[in-house]
């Protein structure tokens, strides 16, 4: 039996060639796909020959196997998905989608050599800031600006270098946590620095600040809390005051978070704002509003940021090529005022609700009561204005398949599973994807798509 049994499959070699692996071999990498394959095969041996098992060999069993285990491990793979939730910036599918048009104007300078650490000008070696300092500085008028790989690397990087071994003041109402386990009290203590804590949780006053200042504090931190608010009872500190009464020791920083800049965002204070009142430096997101890639930006004084740049973990936290290309091309659309400029959160957030209701009639067309136009809502998302909600419009899946219509968790894996997978959320017991999210490309893929998992 159990000779029989190894003799009937084929060798890694001639699997390895079967119609159904060739895409998987493309997506994956050979090596990795013949790994699937011998694991497969292995724990199928072992199935089979188990004494407690009756089970019958089967090829086409082995085969399904393989191609499952492949199928899983390509799911793992970075790639496109179509956002259905109604959350802009949604930080499980890769936060911000940069502009496609914005993508294409930088491909030239990443995809030939470039011109990142020489100045052309005088052929020596140059930084790789290229005029990011200057486009910033009309921006958002800090005087000299300092990119990083994400903001969680600016606050470290600020607190490492400007208050190691010295007190640091923060609001007790925003010593905040972000996603990822992220919090500033663990940020403190990690660059050396001591954590002063003032205020309550929901008012913390000018005076609060200043009463806790001694010669041993070198900076007051104040977080916008960009992912949640505290409603009621409540006051925050005046900063434009706040920084006229500061003693010269102490330096006056705000980790503004979003990264709004010139973007309508109700509530939202900007960048330039912080500075104008006279904060020391700002640090912010290059994706959530602004709409670039993933980075951290700081801006302000130009000593404070020239002590930023020669600090040794710089060199951990610099980005690459394509991080400045792309928020160099992003700062002279926005100065230039062209849409392309726009992140997505300020295009999305902006649409006329009259437009996502076409667009949620357009899908629902033909489906009758298995497609249902309902009113909803969107959300800008990322940790960016937890308060505001825009109206929008979804449609609710109510499929005829009875294993769909009573589980709606097994319509969303259905879903997830298709060749551009789908994100959809559930609400009411029921499968919702909103239209503030999905593109007017993307309609009649999800047609074709529903037209079969719906009967």
């Amino acid at each position: 039996m159990a000779v029989s049994i190894l003799s009937s499959i084929p060798q890694i070699e001639k699997i390895l060639q079967k119609a159904f692996i060739s895409s998987y071999i493309d997506r994956l990498s050979r090596p990795i796909v013949t790994d699937i394959i011998r694991d497969e095969v292995k724990s199928y041996k072992k199935y089979i020959l188990s004494a407690s098992t009756s089970a019958e060999f089967s090829l086409e069993q082995l085969y399904d196997n393989i191609e499952h285990a492949c199928w899983v491990m390509n799911q793992q793979r970075l790639q496109r998905v179509i956002n259905g939730t109604g959350v802009i910036v949604h930080t499980n599918l890769g936060r911000s989608p940069i502009n496609a048009e914005l993508w294409q104007s930088v491909e030239d300078v990443n995809t030939h050599y470039n011109n990142l650490e020489i100045d052309l000008s005088t052929g020596k070696r140059g930084k790789r800031k290229g005029i990011i300092q200057t486009l910033m500085t009309h921006l958002v008028k800090g005087e000299d600006t300092l990119v990083v790989n994400n903001n969680a690397s600016s606050v470290y990087l600020m607190l490492h270098e400007l208050t190691q071994g010295k007190e640091v003041i923060v609001s007790r109402g925003e010593q905040i946590q972000i996603g990822g386990g992220f919090r500033i009290p663990d940020i403190l203590a990690l660059s050396g620095a001591k954590l002063v804590e003032v205020g309550t949780t929901n008012i913390t006053t000018n005076q609060d600040y200043l009463d806790a200042i001694t010669e041993n504090t070198a900076m007051v931190l104040m977080i916008h809390t960009s992912n949640f608010k505290i409603r009621g009872f409540t006051e925050s500190a005046d900063i434009k005051e706040l920084a006229k009464e500061l003693p010269p020791h102490v330096i006056l920083a705000v980790d503004q978070g979003s990264g709004t800049t010139v973007e309508d965002m109700p509530d939202e204070p900007t960048v330039a704002s912080y500075i104008h009142a006279g904060a020391d430096i700002v640090c912010f997101s290059g994706d959530k509003i602004l709409g670039g890639p993933q980075a951290g930006l700081i801006t302000g004084e130009q000593s404070l940021i020239q002590r930023l740049e020669k600090n040794p973990m710089m060199r951990a936290f610099r980005p690459s090529r394509i991080v400045y290309s792309l928020l160099e091309e992003l700062a002279v659309r926005k100065l230039n005022q062209l849409e392309s400029g726009s992140g997505v959160a300020e295009t999305k957030s902006t649409m006329a609700e009259k437009n996502l209701k076409e667009r949620a009639d357009q899908l629902a067309e033909g489906f009758n009561d298995r497609v249902q136009v309902i009113r909803s809502e969107m959300t800008v998302g990322g940790g960016s204005l937890p308060d505001q909600s825009t109206p929008s419009w979804s449609v609710e899946l109510i499929p005829q398949n009875t294993k769909y219509a009573r589980s709606p968790e097994k319509l969303l894996n259905l879903m997830r599973g298709w060749p551009l997978p789908v994100i959809g959320v559930i609400k009411h017991d029921k499968v919702q994807l909103n239209l503030a999210t999905i593109d007017d490309s993307e309609i009649a893929y999800l047609r074709n798509q529903l037209t079969e998992a719906l009967q």
